[in-house]
């Protein structure tokens, strides 16, 4: 079970993932642990501790789907532990995935690591805000941002690199702007989302989606926003291309159009 712990700021909290993450990379890992993660391998050969390889072996052979509902556990020491569930109802901390054990023969040995990586990843992160339920909204944010430096534990077992996507905890739609057309037949400006108040630039995060389709802004695509409601469209969604949105002056969606030729 789980090894007593009760951090309370942000660096002790951040500091208790951070070792649970480290031994979980441990069991599901093998070959040469990235940057990050060096120092502690090296450290752990000088004194003798068992190998990454051994590690991850000595996991899978304990995951036997004959055995009853297993969990891998991650400790603030920097231990894991297959073990059953804790007893107690509710537990004393959030539980992570129960019976990885039994998917394991019947999936590549990769797949399957990957699936408890991924399952991992959301325990460690139930425990962390577990543990940061009564810190304030930006010690919050710093927790998450310290955490999300890191790469998560699917990320290093299936050897992905982490994708940095455009900025969202500014609130601000400038770096996406420069594809996106104003009232002006310009991009929209940060100035007006500078503006903003905190709890708007939380609550937008940064997202835009498209209102014709639905799907998320990709850097790649050219985007229009409509002048009347504001919304943002994919370029190709209202048959729209760059060169011909810079002859518009001012645009309107096609539900804005069809509304204004019903009145």
């Amino acid at each position: 079970m789980d090894i007593a712990s009760n951090p309370h700021s942000v660096e002790e909290i951040f500091k208790d993932y951070n070792s649970r993450r480290n031994a979980i990379v441990r069991a599901l890992t093998y070959g040469k642990f990235p940057p990050l993660c060096m120092f502690i391998c090296e450290k752990r050969e000088r004194e003798g501790e068992r190998s990454r390889e051994r590690d991850v072996d000595e996991f899978y052979s304990l995951c036997d789907p004959e055995k009853e509902n297993l969990c891998l556990y991650g400790h603030p020491n920097e231990t894991w532990e297959v073990t059953l569930p804790a007893e107690e109802v509710p537990p004393e901390l959030p539980e992570p995935a129960l019976g990885i054990n039994f998917a394991r023969d019947g999936m590549n040995r990769r797949d399957w690591l990957s699936l408890v990586a991924v399952h991992t990843d959301s325990w460690l992160l139930s425990v962390a805000y577990y543990f940061g339920a009564r810190l304030n909204r930006n010690e919050r944010k710093r927790l998450f941002s310290l955490i999300n430096d890191l790469p998560t534990v699917f990320e290093v077992v299936t050897e992905r690199k982490p994708i940095n996507k455009p900025s969202v905890d500014t609130g601000s739609k400038s770096r996406i702007s420069s594809t996106k057309r104003s009232s002006e037949g310009q991009a929209k400006s940060n100035q007006r989302l500078n503006d903003e108040s905190y709890a708007e630039e939380d609550d937008e995060h940064g997202e835009t989606f498209c209102g014709s389709c639905g799907g998320n802004y990709s850097a790649d695509e050219f985007w229009i926003g409509c002048d009347i409601c504001e919304r943002w469209y994919h370029g190709k969604c209202v048959k729209i291309t760059p060169v011909k949105a810079e002859s518009i002056k001012q645009y309107k969606c096609p539900a804005c159009s069809t509304k204004k030729g019903r009145q």
